[in-house]
């Protein structure tokens, strides 16, 4: 076992070379780029600054955009599109199913319900968090695609799942809009419904130190278990014949994607198609084989959500768009070409 994990740890620092590198450069871009540009010296000399590294001669006001609201932003961003696009390739390869991700599932829908509960109505008096609301609403979700999913194949469907978790996504949304009409005011509701779509302006530092590592533990248990979901791609009684604990990696993967959707909807709300459009990309160049897939869509999901953050902030002079709107442009093509893909014998 000690030899096994000083062989993982050290393919994974093996990765990390070249992964650390372009995502350093997507952050820069992120932190740079927006409706004020702000030269890359500029950003590296402030993060000198406040790391004790130097003391450069910068604007406070430059000092202020970059270290409270950029960076914080752009960090979040980037484990938001890791977190959710690791979640894809996981339930992809549990499920079978090339359409499986949290957003379709109605896993972010549930943890969405779940966080309006404790924001709106206080359940748990305060001792239920944001993120423990959110990771009971995902759990919920989850079991009751799932046991529809089982109904409709016990009735001769077959591929049921993304219909039940469109269903169920349907119901967690009518419940939070049911929610936020019976119990926020008109400032609530907006603010609500904006976050809902996915939302990074009040995002900072404190929801920095509670998504990466977060997202980071979630992408490392996933990589322990890269040989089961090999396994798994060829369905649950391949994999059991290879010696995987089937119910028990099931259980761990299931309970980490869910842990993961639920903190980052808790934060950011609800962002679509993430998690869909990323895997498939990335399985086009880097193959099937996990552990290549994994890092590498943990990679492309922090990029595409940083460009998507920087696009939703410069589209429209002086406006924001959720950042849900610009995944939703991207994912909903993609979506449509997995689809006809899938439906051609």
């Amino acid at each position: 076992m000690t030899r096994s994990l000083a062989v993982a740890l050290r393919q994974l620092l093996l990765r990390l070379s070249w992964v650390l590198p372009l995502l350093a450069l997507a952050l820069l871009a992120g932190v740079a780029i927006g409706e004020t540009p702000l030269a890359p010296s500029v950003v590296l000399q402030t993060l000198a600054n406040q790391l004790g590294l130097g003391n450069y001669p910068l604007d406070a006001i430059d000092q202020g955009i970059i270290w409270n609201y950029r960076l914080p932003r752009a960090l979040v961003a980037a484990a938001c599109g890791a977190g959710l696009a690791t979640c894809g390739v996981v339930l992809q390869a549990l499920l079978r199913n090339a359409l499986a991700e949290p957003y379709l599932l109605g896993i972010s829908a549930g943890a969405s319900t779940g966080a309006v509960l404790v924001a709106l109505i206080g359940i748990g008096g305060g001792a239920i968090s944001l993120s423990m609301g959110a990771f009971s609403g995902a759990v919920l979700a989850f079991v009751l695609v799932v046991l529809l999913a089982r109904a409709g194949n016990a009735a001769g469907a077959r591929g049921q799942i993304i219909l039940a978790g469109i269903a169920g996504s349907q119901l967690f949304n009518a419940l939070t809009a049911f929610l936020i009409t019976k119990s926020a005011n008109a400032e609530q509701a907006r603010g609500i419904m904006f976050w809902l779509l996915g939302n990074l302006s009040g995002v900072r530092w404190p929801a920095v130190t509670l998504a990466v590592p977060v997202v980071l533990l979630g992408l490392l248990v996933c990589l322990w278990h890269r040989r089961a979901l090999d396994a798994f791609t060829f369905g649950r009684d391949s994999a059991a014949a290879l010696g995987v604990p089937v119910r028990r990696v099931q259980y761990v993967l299931i309970g980490s994607t869910a842990l993961m959707t639920a903190v980052l909807v808790s934060l950011v709300g609800s962002i679509g198609f993430v998690g869909l459009v990323i895997p498939h990309a990335m399985r086009l160049l880097v193959g099937l084989r996990h552990a290549r897939l994994l890092p590498a869509s943990a990679l492309a999901g922090a990029v595409f959500l940083i460009a998507a953050d920087v696009i939703s902030r410069t589209l429209i002079s002086g406006q924001v768009l959720p950042i849900g709107v610009i995944t939703a442009l991207v994912g909903a093509p993609a979506f449509a070409l997995i689809l006809i893909k899938a439906r051609r014998p």
